[in-house]
């Protein structure tokens, strides 16, 4: 039997959208700038899965040297709770982000969120004591803001979900009422503020763009989850290719682990003919459930090695990145995102 060798590479699919910047994330990162003088303090939640890739460059620009603590959400996704790996990979982020402090979430447990609370109750003071002090909470589209302000309600003050949450990008479409999550005895309560989920207005790195979307920071119909699946199969096969060995040997073709898949799990058209669309949606559904392996697509050697480099490029500013994306527009009609 030959040996499985899986790809070290995934194929540059030129026509990958590099962009999902919407009206209401533009609307809502206006705002955002426009309340600043208002916000004493910043929640950024960035995705543990792809913990560097899920930075949004716009909230440095806007944002400025504002008070700030990071969230890596979704970590149960990521790793094995308390394993060497998950040990690992929260050592290097927390020197990621020195000057500010770091905080890690799952999407299921409300326990883990007591650290944030105690921190904030610790740290974030209101200048104005009278009117309490205000966390505005911001990050990608579909990393967990809601949910992360629900759990620190129900840890701060004992009681039920404020905001309503969902599987796909764009359930926040405009700041929402302040909702406390602190009260004190003296000094000032605690409340934050959900946002909408921001997206780059032009993403350089089309690989980039696939960890996003696997991710579920866009919508899955954004790029076609046949080609996600594609990928998501390229980092599994590099982690652990047997946790598909249910449908399949392991393989680095994806359209007949995905014809294999539909057969076994019912996903059929008309005929008995495997659905390849339907079934790539229930299997980057059972990634994103942690079904499929739990890993990061970010390779984080590979970014320190970047932050130590001299020479690496800058990040876009807002102006640049609209200019490049007017730019593949122009140039590369197939490239950008009709959206």
């Amino acid at each position: 039997m030959t040996q499985f060798i899986p790809r070290n590479v995934f194929p540059n699919y030129g026509a990958i959208p590099r962009s999902y910047f919407l009206g209401h994330h533009r609307a809502g990162l206006t705002k955002m700038k426009s309340m600043l003088s208002s916000i004493d303090y910043v929640v950024e939640c960035r995705d543990y899965r792809a913990p560097v890739t899920s930075i949004n460059p716009m909230f440095e620009e806007a944002l400025g040297k504002m008070r700030r603590l990071i969230v890596y959400t979704k970590r149960d996704l990521g790793s094995l709770p308390k394993s060497a790996a998950q040990k690992t990979t929260e050592r290097k982020l927390q020197s990621f982000d020195p000057q500010s402090a770091v905080f890690f979430t799952s999407s299921s447990s409300r326990q883990d969120v007591s650290h944030i609370i105690k921190h904030l109750r610790n740290d974030a003071e209101a200048l104005d004591k009278l009117v309490g002090c205000r966390v505005l909470v911001v990050g990608m589209p579909n990393v967990g803001k809601s949910t992360l302000i629900n759990n620190l309600r129900n840890s701060g003050v004992g009681k039920a979900k404020a905001l309503k949450t969902g599987q796909q990008p764009g359930i926040t479409r405009k700041i929402a009422t302040q909702v406390k999550i602190i009260e004190r005895e003296e000094g000032s309560h605690v409340y934050v503020l959900d946002t909408p989920g921001v997206f780059m207005p032009y993403v350089p790195d089309a690989e980039n763009m696939l960890k996003l979307a696997l991710c579920g920071c866009v919508k899955d119909n954004v790029i076609s989850p046949v080609t996600l699946v594609d990928y998501l199969l390229y980092h599994i096969n590099l982690h652990d290719p047997t946790v598909y060995k249910r449908w399949s040997e392991p393989t680095n073709e994806v359209v007949p682990l995905l014809e294999s898949f539909a057969r076994q799990t019912g996903l059929l058209g008309k005929g008995g003919v495997p659905n390849t669309e339907g079934a790539a949606l229930n299997f980057i559904s059972r990634w994103r459930q942690g079904e499929l392996g739990r890993f990061l697509v970010d390779d984080l050697e590979a970014e320190q090695q970047k932050r130590d480099d001299p020479d690496q490029k800058e990040r876009m500013s807002m102006t640049q990145a609209l200019r490049a994306t007017r730019g593949a527009r122009k140039n590369k009609p197939n490239v950008a995102s009709k959206l």
